[in-house]
């Protein structure tokens, strides 16, 4: 457990056994040139929408920065490692401005006019590590260096975020996000690191303030409507934050939060997905830092979880020490003793029958080979996609009717072309398309009269979609899904009604793997080898059935689900009234009728 007197950041303990891939990879790095931004890279996010170029340079510097300071910690006796850091340092000191360009509204940074966002928070925060960790030796070695370093932090981050009260991430308007911790966290390890007296008083008491309100925000079960894992750079970054001082344990909101990741967990690395969160997880994110959280408070079942998806991701080539979870993170986690035990010995987690979300509408079930992921909420979230009333079907833990995610940012992720991203919209969501008309993203667009049904062999869900799709024309869309663990099925049934309700409506699924359509019958190949599901309906209650194939050439989505995503499309008829329902199954033979194609 950190120290929680607020005096100082936890020694470092760096046993060699465990950065020995560290070691090499760092002195491989002196042979590379610095990577280096430029008013081109920054200029890009402006002139063609492009973020990843400039944010790809700063992740490389970031990360050669921490592989340096890493071997530096764990050879003292080689000076070389010391000036790399030293040489690490001054180029962040000399960039122009630590903000990320689509942050700041500029063609061109001002270092007059600091602007305080992530990338900012995190270069102070890598920082603050840098200097706690090896100051003593940086002043005898380089000396002037800690001082340019505090300079610079101080004008860069800690003097807007105490001058300046206007920052949207505060949070002081009622609206907080990920981005309040994530800032917050890195302001209180720089003011420990680099402040003393009055001054680290008045910044971390500030600090503090700002993280509760976040966790006031929290709702009771601790969920996030931001995604899977945008909970560890959400309410993973508060807890980190106040473990440095005070004790977090005794704020219901953040213990109930522990349990968010695995509550979501289908099976392997997959989750079921929502918002702008990936269903596969991204193999950079700190599972130690979720481990500790959970052990802190007790919730064997998402300590279980993180060590086994670290363990799966190790076995599939990530490094056992990773400085992309950021400096402070590593460090941590490399003193930590217990963890490495458990991530050595992680099993398959048992998973709980059911996860409920209140909060988001949101129901996990699980039963032998079938999970269902079913959410309601609204179209005006965090990170928000059109999905009400979506829902992701997993074989064997992998989904197969699908939530597509996100693909990789760019400047229209977060403006007014956000919802011409195919992803984003309703229509690439497994939702209908009420009368032709697509959901709208706003708050009023929202499941209403939604209902749960919990029992020992069946859990449904049920919720009327009409709100979601004004000007369609429908009085009532009710959707209910419903799984059956003694059949071991889902059943997705959709009933309607209204003046032609269903007049060029249309049910849509999106599914990942190969997929064969014949009349009445779908078959997919699910990913990863686990076998194939079968969606079944009655070819009489649709007037057609098609499949519309998305290439993806995105490398973010491609990451997750292969080279292509297929829209299974059932077209209803344009009767008032009507009904379909579809049943998911581990494939078997005798469902639905003679092949279409």
């Amino acid at each position: 457990m950190l120290p929680r007197s607020g005096s100082a950041l936890p020694p470092g303990h760096v046993p060699a056994s465990e950065v020995e891939a560290v070691l090499a990879a760092a002195r491989a790095d002196r042979d590379l040139p610095w990577p280096q931004t430029t008013a081109s890279t920054w200029a890009r996010v402006r002139r063609d929408g492009d973020r990843t170029g400039h944010e790809a340079l700063v992740a490389a510097l970031t990360h050669r920065t921490s592989r340096a300071a890493l071997a530096a910690l764990a050879d003292p006796a080689d000076p070389v490692l010391l000036d790399t850091v030293a040489d690490a340092v001054l180029l962040r000191c000399e960039q122009s401005s630590w903000c990320w360009p689509a942050h700041d509204e500029t063609l061109v940074p001002d270092p007059a006019r600091p602007v305080l966002d992530l990338g900012a928070g995190e270069v102070a925060g890598q920082l603050a590590w840098t200097d706690h960790l090896l100051g003593g030796r940086l002043d005898e070695r380089w000396p002037g260096l800690r001082a340019r370093l505090r300079h610079e932090v101080r004008v860069r981050v800690l003097d807007p975020f105490r001058q300046r009260r206007d920052w949207h991430w505060l949070g002081l308007e009622g609206d907080v996000h990920n981005w309040n911790p994530w800032i917050h966290g890195n302001v209180l390890t720089a003011a420990l690191a680099l402040t003393d007296g009055a001054e680290r008083a008045g910044l971390v008491a500030l600090a503090v303030e700002g993280i509760d309100r976040y966790v006031a925000a929290l709702p009771a079960d601790g969920a996030t409507d931001e995604g899977f894992d945008y909970w560890f750079n959400g309410a993973c970054r508060a807890i980190e934050a106040l473990d440095l001082v005070q004790d977090w344990t005794l704020e219901p909101r953040l213990r109930a939060t522990t349990g968010f990741a695995s509550a979501l967990h289908l099976g392997g690395t997959w989750h079921a997905s929502f918002a702008d969160s990936r269903a596969r997880a991204a193999d950079d994110l700190p599972w130690h830092a979720l481990n500790a959280a959970a052990r802190a408070v007790g919730n064997v079942e998402a300590q279980a979880h993180a060590a086994f998806l670290a363990a799966e991701q190790e076995r599939a080539g990530r490094p056992r020490v990773d400085v992309r979870v950021g400096l402070g993170r590593v460090v941590r986690e490399l003193a930590d003793d217990e963890w490495w035990a458990a991530r050595d010995r992680a099993a398959a987690p048992v998973q709980p029958r059911r996860s409920v979300l209140s909060s988001l509408q949101v129901l996990v079930a699980r039963s032998d080979s079938l999970s269902v992921g079913v959410k309601g909420g609204h179209d005006d979230e965090h990170h928000n996609h059109c999905d009400v009333g979506s829902v992701v079907v997993a074989l064997r833990g992998v989904p197969v009717v699908v939530d597509p995610g996100r693909p990789t940012y760019t400047a229209a992720t977060f403006g007014s072309g956000r919802y011409g991203i195919w992803t984003m919209g309703s229509a690439w969501h497994s939702v209908p398309q009420l009368g032709g008309v697509d959901q709208a993203p706003g708050r009023s667009s929202s499941a209403r009269e939604f209902a749960l049904r919990l029992e020992e062999d069946v859990d449904e869900v049920a919720m009327d979609l009409q709100d979601a799709y004004p000007g369609s024309g429908v009085r009532s869309w009710r959707r209910t899904v419903r799984l059956d663990r003694r059949r071991d099925e889902v059943l997705l049934s959709d009933r309607w009604s209204g003046a032609d309700a269903g007049a060029a409506s249309a049910v849509h699924l999106v599914l990942a793997g190969a997929v064969q359509l014949t009349t009445g019958r779908a078959v997919v190949e699910a990913l990863d080898g686990a076998g194939a599901l079968e969606l079944c309906w009655d070819p009489s209650s649709v007037v057609g059935a098609g499949l519309d194939v998305r290439e993806l050439d995105d490398d973010m989505l491609r990451g997750v689900w292969g080279d292509r995503l297929t829209r299974l499309r059932l077209e209803l008829s344009a009767a008032p009234d009507g009904a379909l329902d579809v049943t998911c199954r581990a494939s078997a033979p005798g469902c639905g009728g003679s092949s279409t194609r």
